[in-house]
């Protein structure tokens, strides 16, 4: 109580301290959200693409929607290392979808013939799987739900389409959160049916994919067997594990550089503040600090008397802007979930970090102060008017 009082002595520049602590945390909290969110997407993608290897005609691997032939799937079949080969079709969501943070809403159909080779399993929340046997059947993404206002039973629109849901998806945090899954020959029908007449003319619908993904044999590296196949067909855009993941590293690792880089000023300008704070405290209080010392305060006591003031401010400002944060976290999301963007992610370990760092840069900023304390002569400090 008694280090709550001395903090409070002077209310106002106490709380403009804290307010500049309370602004770096809330940036923090905000950003760092948003960084979260984007590591557990790649975390996300890194898992799903752990074990296999994508082939596309396109630049862009498995998000490519350029043609290609299923008949390719028995020449990468017959290669070594090779267990077996699936076919896909996917696109996107709707056709003049622009850029859009994180996945795009994706629609995909899969021949389902690696379907038992999969590591990465998905649980439903509602409803079951496709079947090989299905048409204008649907299992939706969790954040694809409200988005297209889902149900067990009921019919979505893709493409101008209808189809039946017979499933939702338990939510992943990466790719089939954003996607909806339909038969592969529903799939190809529709991409068919999109594509230009000239380009028509020389596909046979049966036949288009988008994506092969293929599944090494047991003991077979995944990444080695990106490069046998990319070097014996460089026609190919061949993706492994390793690749992917450099993909996605790179395209946030400045974004996540830039979102910390804020953050960090913010907090420099909350540490200044304290270390002015708690220097004035300290002339303020000289001739206390004379008389704790001529009563026998040793040197130690006095630092920790003002470290505890310092602590307590970073304290203070930290939740502070934590709560504030979690705030405008929360109101982000539930404003994007109807849409089913939800762009930031408070984690546990980032509001106990973010209030920590408050409370070390407050202590770190108060070092000082407090040794010019616990340095003044006693008799000098008596003396000070």
């Amino acid at each position: 109580m008694r280090t709550f009082r001395n903090v409070f002595r002077r209310k106002f520049r106490a709380f403009l301290t804290i307010f500049g602590i309370t602004i770096g945390i809330f940036a923090l909290v905000v950003m760092g959200s948003l960084a979260e969110k984007i590591t557990l997407m790649v975390n996300g993608g890194t898992r799903f693409y752990a074990d296999k290897v994508t082939l596309s005609q396109g630049a862009n691997g498995g998000f490519s929607s350029s043609p290609i032939s299923v008949d390719t799937i028995p020449r990468i079949q017959a290669l070594d290392g090779v267990q077996l080969a699936s076919a896909s079709v996917g696109f996107t969501l709707n056709k003049d979808q622009g850029a859009s943070f994180g996945m795009p809403d994706l629609v995909e159909g899969n021949d389902l013939r690696g379907r038992d080779l999969e590591s990465f399993k998905l649980t439903y929340a509602q409803g079951r799987e496709l079947e090989p046997t299905d048409e204008d059947k649907a299992v939706v993404g969790a954040d694809m739900v409200k988005k297209l206002n889902a149900r067990i039973g009921g019919t979505i629109n893709v493409r101008g389409r209808d189809f039946t849901v017979v499933g939702i998806l338990d939510k992943t945090l990466t790719v089939p959160d954003t996607t909806v899954d339909i038969p592969f020959k529903d799939a190809q029908s529709i991409f068919y049916n999109d594509l230009p007449d000239l380009v028509k003319s020389h596909l046979d619908p049966s036949k288009l994919a988008t994506t092969l993904t293929i599944y090494p044999k047991p003991g077979v590296d995944p990444n080695q067997l990106a490069k046998e196949i990319s070097d014996k067909y460089p026609e190919y855009n061949v993706i492994g594990p390793a690749k992917f993941q450099e993909q996605v590293t790179n395209s946030t690792r400045i974004f996540t550089a830039i979102v910390f880089g804020v953050a960090l000023i913010s907090l420099l300008v909350g540490g200044l503040s304290v270390i002015n704070t708690m220097t004035m405290s300290v002339f303020e209080r000289t001739r206390e600090v004379g008389i704790r010392k001529s009563l026998g305060a040793s040197d130690g006591r006095i630092v920790r008397q003002f470290l505890a003031e310092s602590a307590l401010i970073g304290a203070l400002g930290g939740v502070t802007g934590l709560v504030l944060g979690w705030l405008l976290v929360m109101a982000a999301n539930a404003a994007g979930a109807s849409s089913g963007i939800q762009i930031f992610l408070l984690t546990p370990r980032l509001a106990v970090g973010s209030v920590g760092f408050a409370v070390l840069l407050g202590v770190v900023s108060g070092l000082y102060p407090s040794w010019h304390a616990a340095r003044l002569n006693p008799v000098t400090a008596l003396r000070y008017e």
